[in-house]
């Protein structure tokens, strides 16, 4: 899976990266769109981490739809 497919499907995915990421808000959410960049940036501000962390949590929410069929 691709992060295209995330982002094609976000509707369908953002309950999940609500669940994992509960500080950010819905109305984030929505304007993020799926967009990985601007997810990357909403971590690093929300929970003050750096952007290899970011980024390296979006990897694993990506492996974990990927293991879990969040894409059917």
């Amino acid at each position: 899976m691709n992060w295209d497919r995330i982002e094609g499907n976000w509707k369908q995915l953002k309950g999940k990266a609500q669940e994992q990421w509960g500080k950010i808000t819905d109305d984030d959410f929505d304007v993020i769109g799926g967009k990985r960049e601007q997810l990357a940036g909403k971590i690093q501000e929300t929970y003050g981490i750096s952007k290899d962390e970011a980024e390296k949590q979006i990897s694993d929410f990506e492996a974990r739809a990927r293991r879990e069929n969040w894409l059917q």
